[in-house]
């Protein structure tokens, strides 16, 4: 089989994650998981505009590329990642494409549909592969999640919910400004809207959005999305910046029992009806009076379950690149569904924007 060599345009945090995952299979918490990094790809080389990471590369025994354009004109690269901030992406994939390379983008993939299609359009007319890095497919906890819906764990799900909340604000660098695709939903909600999209099938009929600044004044450090899809399905998706008290990462709620999912580490529980003929209950006492109707279930009608933990693995993200190049396989991360992704959030904004719903498809 071909080996393959690949090149970094931009090996600052995210760079260096491609970097550590290819050559030693290291991809969270410094651990080498599995066995090592991925067969017949290997890291040759990075350009990057400052020297710092640019030393740094020497240090690691990368080739360092003096430009840009030397890095392309190397018959030895055969994949290019671009790692750089979002509104750089569209012009360096573009000349990595014309140049003959197979071409691998961080996300999100463009500031909008527009510039997507251009990428697209030059992928087709190159005749190479053009692939975009939605790493977050292969979240243990999304597949989880994901588990619970598509096998009725619950019975019939009608509400989602998907969190992530951090207290430190946007991190001080491009994130926070508009010029260079700053803001959460770019960050963080193509991770979760893309999450969301692959989890239910059918249609979006109304969208509901509300940004915040708490932190931030020039794009949004946190969001709130209310997705309603064609099945009748409500799917919450909220980033927040300035929380110091985290929800869930994920809340299910079915017909017949509740999923939750804690964080990332997939800890949490599921509960599940055993006995609904048992539905009376005794009153509980308040500070205001009695209820019946939240009156905690007894133990004899419920069952609590722990989570269908599925496992996955992120390297599988380039063993379908190389297969896809190869001709063997189709781009697990489809163009089309980044597409339908990107004009999501294109509706989010309008939403939020004009502080109304508005339809998508």
């Amino acid at each position: 089989m071909k080996d393959f060599n690949l090149a970094i345009i931009g090996l600052g945090g995210m760079g260096n994650w491609h970097r550590e995952l290819i050559t030693s299979g290291t991809w969270f918490a410094g651990t080498t998981t599995g066995n090592g990094g991925i067969d017949h790809l290997s890291v040759c080389g990075s350009y990057d505009i400052l020297e710092e990471r640019q030393q740094f590369a020497r240090d690691k025994g990368l080739r360092v590329y003096a430009s840009l354009e030397e890095l392309l004109a190397d018959p030895k690269v055969d994949i290019v990642l671009v790692a750089v901030p979002n509104d750089m992406h569209k012009s360096l994939v573009i000349k990595a494409l014309e140049a003959g390379k197979n071409v691998v983008c961080e996300k999100p993939v463009a500031l909008n549909s527009g510039e997507f299609q251009e990428m697209i359009d030059a992928s087709k007319k190159a005749g190479k592969v053009f692939a975009v890095h939605q790493n977050r497919r292969w979240d243990e906890d999304f597949l989880t999640a994901k588990k619970i819906y598509d096998e009725k764990l619950l019975g019939e799900v009608f509400r989602i919910e998907s969190r992530v909340h951090g207290s430190r604000g946007i991190p001080g660098d491009w994130r926070g400004m508009p010029e260079h695709g700053g803001g959460m939903l770019l960050d963080w909600g193509v991770h979760l809207l893309d999450q969301a999209l692959l989890m239910i099938p059918g249609k979006v009929k109304k969208i509901y959005a509300g940004f915040t600044n708490i932190t931030n004044e020039l794009v949004e450090d946190g969001f709130t999305v209310e997705l309603t899809f064609d099945n009748g399905l409500v799917f919450i998706v909220e980033v927040g910046t300035n929380n110091f008290i985290n929800l869930p990462r994920w809340y299910i709620l079915g017909r017949d029992g509740t999923a939750q999912i804690d964080n990332f580490a997939v800890e949490g529980t599921m509960v599940r009806i055993t006995d609904w003929s048992k539905n009376d209950a005794v009153p509980i006492r308040t500070a205001a009076g009695l209820t019946k109707t939240m009156a905690p279930r007894t133990k004899d009608t419920i069952k609590q379950e722990p989570l269908p933990e599925v496992k996955s693995d992120i390297r599988d993200f380039y063993r379908n690149i190389i297969a896809t190049i190869l001709g063997r396989e189709e781009l697990k991360v489809s163009l089309d569904s980044v597409m339908r992704n990107m004009k999501l959030m294109e509706a989010i904004f309008k939403a939020a924007k004009e502080g109304k719903p508005v339809a998508f498809e």
